[in-house]
């Protein structure tokens, strides 16, 4: 049994509320279970120098955790003067994930940043991260398109992420921070709505993990992010 008493294929309460910071472009407060996200999509009208002169722009992200998001109180990433590894790493895999699914010709020589700051974190908050950015950036090109800055379609698809891992010999979907502090697999995945893997992210944090468990992990991941999907279309209808 789940420390959740959740099934093996079950999902935390999935909630996707949008327009809740009123200068962004675009913004989502999304909630799996107990890790709430904030993600905002603000337009800069200049890309990166190193796309100057191409017509392409650029999606990309930045991500943060609250000082007091987690049981204890972690210091500020700004007092330090940079991002820690797993910041970094955080980050550019939500810019990567956005990007598999924009057509950036369509938004000119243009930048949209994406912030994800975790409020509370109960596990999953990159993957939540991710299926809250969507909206956030789905809202953000909708108000360029509405003031003609975007060419045709620029959101080619949807794209969420969950994790998935193998907890008491038993592959589960959506783990919280009880099931991930004690699992023997984690892994993530991000996949769009048509079901192409955009990235996995698998770790055996003892005994090494067979195909065979994989593919039931990808299996998992796969119907689990179609129901993230689901909840990203009646989100921004």
């Amino acid at each position: 049994m789940r420390p959740s008493k959740r099934a093996p294929d079950e999902l935390r309460k999935v909630s996707l509320e949008r327009a809740v910071a009123r200068y962004a472009e675009g913004s989502c407060l999304v909630k799996f279970g107990d890790t709430h996200v904030l993600c905002t999509a603000s337009l800069e009208e200049r890309g990166p120098p190193w796309l100057r002169g191409t017509g392409r722009g650029w999606v990309t992200a930045e991500y943060s955790m609250l000082p007091r998001a987690t049981l204890e109180r972690t210091r500020r990433e700004v007092t330090s003067g940079r991002p820690s590894g797993r910041t970094h790493e955080i980050q550019r895999l939500i810019g990567r994930s956005l990007r598999a699914v924009v057509d950036l010709s369509a938004i000119g020589e243009r930048q949209i940043v994406v912030d994800c700051d975790v409020l509370q974190a109960d596990g999953g908050t990159r993957t939540a991260a991710i299926t809250g950015a969507w909206v956030a950036l789905h809202d953000c090109l909708a108000w360029m398109k509405a003031r003609s800055m975007v060419q045709g379609e620029a959101l080619k698809d949807h794209v969420a992420a969950v994790s998935c891992g193998i907890h008491a010999g038993t592959p589960v979907l959506d783990l919280d921070y009880a099931e991930d502090s004690s699992a023997e697999t984690d892994a993530n995945f991000v996949i769009t709505g048509t079901g192409g893997l955009v990235e996995v992210q698998g770790t055996a944090e003892g005994k090494p993990f067979s195909v065979e468990e994989l593919m039931a992990l990808i299996e998992l991941a796969r119907a689990g992010t179609a129901k993230l999907v689901d909840l990203q279309k009646m989100a921004v209808m």
